[in-house]
């Protein structure tokens, strides 16, 4: 038994613990928001919408119970972390200081598709683990709406969307003992979940949008996968990859100029908040 606990306290060391545990319900309640927001996403291609040459009316009937939805089931997995004592209360501040923090970045201007509000999300998904990297994802982007009064029925695609983008850190390996190469893995993973991002929220209107003189890069009712899928491969790479190189480099370029010192910072926060229960085993907040 002294080996295993050993065993487990270093793969919780070493971020190495997602093997090592099943599910809790907070991570359970998050794969339920997940699977909620792939439907959400989905759904379009099985109900056959109305088309139109512009994209005003995508999702304008469900977006608001997405979006209610989504936020109870983030609530919920707070509560239920908080109770299981997977979160504390610093815990709690830590995700709405950066939320606040990730939403005052959105307002840093810069070209094309540029936006720092990913930098945070990223960092603590990578610090912290998947569920607070889907939660720092999620709320960031709903305040930084909230705060720049975009909010609109493609609000909770946005926050699912960044809230994977964010999850997606959380399973980068970990290199402590080598920062130099570290944030580089982080600056290329930033780049690419610029990418991805963009990539993924395309989809919240895509399906609602048919040019009938660029018929080719439209999905229409009743095409093959294959043929959706190299359909939407040509619109996004005629209409939003110039833009999502443009984040993705955003993000690159702070990662490689802030993120060490950031990232220090929230390790500082992310070893604190381990703590010791029953045995001695360590447990991780998240």
């Amino acid at each position: 038994m002294t080996r295993m606990r050993l065993f487990k306290a270093f793969c919780l060391r070493f971020r190495l613990c997602a093997p090592c545990r099943l599910p809790s319900l907070a991570g359970l309640i998050l794969a339920l928001a997940s699977l909620l927001g792939a439907v959400a996403f989905l759904s379009p291609f099985f109900t056959a919408p109305e088309q139109s040459a512009m994209n005003s009316m995508a999702h304008s009937q469900d977006a608001l119970l997405v979006l209610v939805l989504v936020s109870l089931l983030a609530l919920a997995a707070v509560v239920t972390n908080l109770q299981a004592g997977r979160m504390s209360s610093k815990t709690l501040a830590v995700l709405g200081a950066l939320a606040a923090v990730g939403a005052v970045l959105r307002l840093v201007p810069g070209p094309g598709g540029f936006s720092a509000v990913f930098f945070l999300p990223i960092l603590a998904g990578y610090a912290f683990g998947v569920q607070f990297g889907f939660l720092a994802g999620l709320t960031t982007l709903l305040v930084s709406a909230l705060l720049t009064g975009g909010v609109g029925p493609w609000l909770p695609y946005q926050m699912f969307a960044a809230g994977w983008s964010a999850a997606v850190a959380g399973l980068l390996p970990h290199m402590p003992r080598r920062p130099r190469r570290e944030i580089w893995l982080l600056a290329a993973a930033g780049f690419v979940l610029g990418l991805f991002y963009g990539l993924v929220m395309n989809l919240w209107f895509w399906p609602f949008v048919f040019q009938p003189q660029q018929a080719e890069m439209y999905w229409r009712p009743g095409v093959s996968v294959w043929e959706t899928l190299r359909r939407y491969a040509l619109f996004y790479a005629l209409t939003s990859l110039a833009w999502d190189i443009w984040r993705g480099l955003g993000n690159a370029a702070l990662i490689l100029l802030f993120g060490a010192p950031v990232l220090r910072l929230l390790r500082r926060y992310e070893r604190r908040f381990h703590f010791a229960v029953g045995d001695g085993e360590m447990v991780n907040p998240l």
